[in-house]
C-alpha cells in the first residue's frame, strides 16, 4: 500500500503519461477542430471567421488551421513540442478572449481546457517516447 502512495519523479509511467497527453490531445484538436475549419475553408462558402491580427478572415482562419493541425501533427509525433505548443497556445488565447468575448465562462471552457494542456506540454516537454529525445540523443553523439 505505501508504494501505491510513494512519490516517483520521472518514472516510465510519468513519460507514459506525457506520451497519452501529447497523442490524445493532438488527435481531439485534429479531429475536433482542425479538420472541420478545413473542410470550412475548402467549401467555398463565404468565410465568416474572427480576424484578431487585422489579416482578414480567410488569413486567420488558415493561421487557425496550421495552429489546429500542423502543430497538433508536430505533438503527435513529439517532434519540436514546445514550439509547437506556441501557436496552439496563441490559438487558445484567441478562441477564449477574442472570438469568445463576452459570452458565459462556459463558451470560453473548452479553449481554456486546451490552453491548460498546451502549457503542461510546454513546460513538462514531450517525455521520453517522443521524436525530441530521438534528435536529442543523436545530436550529442
Amino acid at each position: 500500500m505505501k508504494k501505491l502512495f510513494a512519490f516517483a519523479p520521472l518514472t516510465r509511467f510519468t513519460d507514459i503519461g506525457l506520451l497519452l497527453l501529447r497523442v490524445l490531445v493532438a488527435v481531439f484538436m485534429i479531429y475536433g477542430h482542425g479538420l472541420p475549419k478545413w473542410y470550412r475553408l475548402t467549401s467555398g462558402a463565404e468565410i465568416q471567421f474572427a480576424d484578431p491580427f487585422g489579416a482578414g478572415p480567410a488569413a486567420s482562419l488558415g493561421m487557425a488551421i496550421a495552429a489546429e493541425i500542423g502543430c497538433s501533427l508536430l505533438l503527435l509525433l513529439g517532434l519540436f513540442s514546445r514550439w509547437a505548443t506556441i501557436p496552439l497556445v496563441i490559438t487558445m488565447l484567441v478562441a477564449a478572449f477574442y472570438a469568445n468575448a463576452g459570452q458565459p465562462f462556459q463558451k470560453m471552457e473548452l479553449a481554456l481546457v486546451y490552453l491548460l494542456l498546451y502549457g503542461a506540454i510546454f513546460v513538462s516537454g514531450p517525455g521520453y517516447y517522443s521524436l525530441d529525445r530521438i534528435l536529442s540523443e543523436r545530436l550529442k553523439a
